[in-house]
């Protein structure tokens, strides 16, 4: 018995690899610091090397992890998150040194949450436990209505206060539901896909008694919406279930229905409450209330305007003036002060994470593997286009945060959870497996002759 293992699975390439990515991200976290001194005080920051030396130290203790724990994991996933959540604690640093020194924090708390994540989790299979993570994932969701915990901040009901303690369950609802909808999905996707004896607009359309998860999701989505005011929130959990249910079956009659039953709750949601008439109407037209309820939108578009190709430099422009700057609108104080070419290289960073976790996705060697990566990717990838829609007026805005980017302790934790997660899935795929045939070479592809 012999082990395969291809040369695109070296295991010192592609660790190398990763602390070199980890390096140029901290110099540009680096000399991003630098600049914002330089623009508030014109003088080089007094704490830049313990600041760059405790940075250091928090990459480096998860880069050893990765070394340690998953030696055959994407090398791209933690030097994206680790730079994404550099340039938020720089900019969160110039518009709030009290959140920045909090956001530090969380920032720690994060890696040693990507770390026991990844100690914990040696095998995903044992992440395949649908009833246990639906039921924790349902009652997270719905936690924040529970009288006398939950509360009610700028107009949502998604926190959950514990005496001095407030956070957002949603956070790890996300990921819990993830697991509960790719193990179910695992188990079911025949008796979802269904036998398609009908057509509807050249549609195979299953049979109705196989539809019901689908209603189930739309049901709670609805729930989110209507009593939790959370726009957002309601879209990323259905849209992470109807995407994780189209890669499942293969059928475009689920991802069609499905955005067609969203835009129909939507539109009921539109016509009952006042609250989402008004950031439609805001969406729609900002300016006759941009002294009132189009403030943030307004002032975000004037940012940007100011931003333009390059920038008005870091501390250099007025970010303070959007309300929320540090959470919801982080993107925005980035266009002002970054410019076209800053706003470009976040997304474009985003782009890359997404991208590698398709790839994590499509090299899985086990349906389950697969269907959880690509939940976990659609997370993030559906979130951060609902707040940067938000933020430059393409949907209406809602309370979401920035991955690694905004402030926020929760939000922040979890999404390392999400990178270790999508670490050890890239692990397992890529790791040498043993082969029966004594002629295979390590160093080449099972198969390949020599």
């Amino acid at each position: 018995m012999r082990l395969a293992l291809s040369r695109s699975a070296d295991p010192l390439r592609r660790r190398r690899a990763e602390l070199g990515m980890l390096t140029l991200g901290l110099i540009i976290t680096g000399g991003a610091y630098t600049l914002v001194s330089l623009g508030r005080t014109a003088d080089l920051p007094a704490n830049l090397r313990p600041f760059l030396g405790v940075i250091a130290v928090l990459l480096l203790v998860a880069h050893f992890a990765n070394r340690w724990l998953t030696p055959f994991a994407d090398p791209v996933l933690l030097p994206i998150a680790g730079l994404l959540n550099g340039i938020g604690y720089v900019v969160i640093t110039r518009l709030d040194p009290i959140l920045a020194n909090r956001q530090a924090a969380w920032t720690a708390v994060a890696i040693v949450a990507y770390v026991m994540t990844l100690l914990v989790l040696r095998n995903p299979r044992t992440l395949q436990l649908r009833y246990v993570f639906g039921l924790i994932g349902l009652g997270l969701l719905l936690l924040p209505l529970v009288p006398g915990i939950g509360r009610e901040i700028n107009g949502s009901r998604i926190w959950v206060g514990l005496g001095p303690v407030s956070f957002q369950p949603g956070e790890l609802a996300k990921v819990a539901l993830a697991l509960f909808f790719a193990s179910y999905l695992v188990d079911n996707r025949e008796l979802i896909a269904g036998t398609a004896n009908r057509s509807l607009f050249g549609l195979a359309v299953p049979d109705l008694r196989h539809i019901g998860p689908l209603v189930g999701a739309w049901a709670v989505s609805l729930l989110v919406m209507f009593y939790q005011k959370d726009l957002g929130s309601s879209l990323l959990f259905f849209t992470l279930f109807i995407v994780m249910v189209w890669l499942a079956t293969g059928r475009r009659f689920y991802l069609l229905s499905g955005a067609l039953m969203f835009v129909i709750g939507a539109y009921a949601s539109w016509g009952a409450f006042s609250h989402v008439q008004r950031r439609v109407r805001i969406w729609r037209n900002p300016w006759p209330e941009a002294q009132d309820a189009g403030f943030q939108i307004v002032q975000s578009l004037y940012a940007f305007g100011a931003g333009g190709v390059g920038g008005t430099g870091l501390a250099l422009g007025s970010p303070t003036r959007i309300p929320y700057a540090a959470t919801d609108f982080i993107f925005a104080a980035i266009g002002e002060e970054l410019g076209f070419a800053g706003t470009s290289a976040v997304l474009l960073a985003f782009t890359l994470f997404i991208g590698s976790g398709i790839r994590i996705a499509r090299r899985a060697q086990r349906p389950f593997d697969q269907l959880l990566a690509a939940g976990l990717t659609t997370i993030i990838g559906v979130q951060t286009f609902i707040i940067i829609g938000g933020v430059t007026k393409l949907v209406p805005l809602t309370g979401v945060t920035l991955p690694f980017v905004s402030y926020g302790g929760s939000s922040l934790v979890i999404n390392y959870v999400i990178v270790a997660i999508l670490v050890r899935l890239s692990h397992a795929s890529a790791a040498p497996q043993p082969i029966a045939d004594e002629d295979a070479i390590i160093g080449v592809d099972a198969g390949a002759a020599v």
